[in-house]
């Protein structure tokens, strides 16, 4: 690894990029990577899209294709502990040196062209994916699709999974308009995947993709199906039937849900049809390699999942009940104030003993909860929050009296946990 007194500084000077909003647009993505020799096209790459199951569908994609014996590049966002888990090869972090230098030699061509944090990051993923010469990558969109830094790749397969209500300020007020922008990634000649369960907007991304010219395009309950689904302690087990086949497969991912999401990714494989649809046909053996850090993560008596929504904490807790774990169960919480804090503690509540509402040291000043307003709106509603602002004395306090304490809330909550209790996001 190189010098952390290189490496943070640098870090910095990149996320200063933020500038507070997203830029939505190709056209600096495009020079940029023009400039760069065009990375993008050095190999082929599976894209992924969603608002719920993008992250699970690509650390599917990930372990199915290492597992066959391929050298791969992963680039997935946010990161929990370290940045550097942005960019990974064959599930090793592309080291702090590489990372600082690549700023450094990039940095006067990033300022001349106003590149943000998500192009730059994004360019340095492409570019270190081609140094280090992968077989192939898999590339999770970032926000929405249509105009996200990562969609000028020419995908073997493009992926959009469930679809929910999020970043709405730049992606529309309906799932349909949300759905249009995600399906943004469907190219022609490309085989396009529709992970979406829901009728209405499902046949709007297959409309999208066969507008494009996307082929051959597969749709969750037309051209697979996945039936039997039984959640338990060591993952998820169901029946995946397609036209040829009907087959048993576990993930290690726990949750009804992971079904769905593994079924998209072995769909991503057969859609893009020859040694890749070879690599699916050993999906039984090769699923075992699967891993996703943050999501149901267990390190007894931790227990670690990112939900950012209601209906991801209702997952959780639907996961929790399905799997049973060590009883007295204390939550520890911290939610970014534009997020739906009140639904997710409504949801919290339902499974945890106590709930312990914090300040995660990462999550930035200006979208950080109010624990006042949480409190009080806590006390109005009859649901009782303990308040340790201090974030290790929240973890502390949790510990003491629970057998399990689920961390959730945001990716900087988990991540901050992690740290303070030294569980490393990428250790299998």
């Amino acid at each position: 690894m190189g010098s952390d007194a290189t490496y943070h500084p640098a870090l910095q000077r990149l996320f200063a990029r933020t500038g507070g909003a997203w830029r939505l647009g190709l056209e600096r993505m495009g020079t940029l990577l023009e400039r760069l020799g065009a990375p993008h096209r050095a190999y082929p790459v599976f894209h992924v899209a969603g608002t719920n199951g993008k992250g699970s569908t690509v650390a599917t994609l990930d372990a199915l294709l290492r597992g066959a014996g391929l050298r791969v590049g992963r680039y997935t966002s946010p990161h929990l502990v370290d940045f550097a888990e942005r960019i990974v090869v064959d599930g090793v972090a592309m080291p702090h040196e590489a990372i600082t230098t690549w700023l450094s030699a990039h940095e006067t061509m990033l300022a001349e062209l106003g590149a943000t944090f998500f192009e730059s990051t994004t360019a340095m993923a492409f570019d270190h994916f081609a140094s280090a010469a992968v077989d192939v990558a898999v590339v999770e969109v970032g926000m929405g699709g249509r105009l996200d830094a990562t969609n000028l790749v020419q995908p073997l397969a493009a992926v959009v999974t469930q679809i929910g209500f999020d970043h709405m300020e730049y992606l529309g007020e309906t799932l349909e308009a949300i759905a249009g922008e995600k399906a943004g990634i469907y190219k022609a000649g490309a085989a396009a995947v529709v992970g979406e369960t829901r009728p209405a907007i499902r046949d709007l991304l297959l409309e999208r993709a066969a507008a494009v010219g996307a082929g051959p395009i597969l749709a969750t309950g037309r051209d697979w199906q996945v039936r039997d689904v039984s959640v338990h302690a060591s993952g998820t087990s169901f029946t995946l039937e397609t036209a040829g086949s009907t087959r048993r497969l576990t993930t290690p991912l726990v949750g009804e849900f992971q079904a769905d999401n593994t079924a998209a990714a072995l769909a991503a494989l057969r859609g893009a049809g020859g040694r890749w649809a070879a690599i699916e046909s050993r999906a039984e053996s090769l699923l075992a390699g699967v891993r996703l850090a943050g999501r149901f993560h267990r390190s007894p008596p931790w227990l670690f999942d990112v939900a950012h929504n209601a209906d991801g904490a209702a997952t959780v807790v639907a996961n929790l009940l399905a799997v049973g774990v060590p009883r007295p169960l204390t939550a520890v919480v911290c939610v970014l104030r534009d997020k739906d804090w009140r639904g997710i503690l409504q949801v919290v509540a339902t499974a945890a003993q106590r709930i312990v509402v914090t300040m995660a040291p990462t999550a930035p000043a200006s979208r950080m909860w109010d624990l006042d307003d949480v409190v009080s709106w806590a006390a109005g509603v009859g649901l009782p929050v303990d308040r340790v602002d201090d974030f290790g004395m929240a973890l502390s306090s949790a510990r003491t009296d629970a057998a399990t304490v689920l961390v959730t809330g945001s990716f900087h909550t988990v991540g901050d946990a992690m740290e303070r209790l030294q569980v490393h996001p990428l250790a299998r």
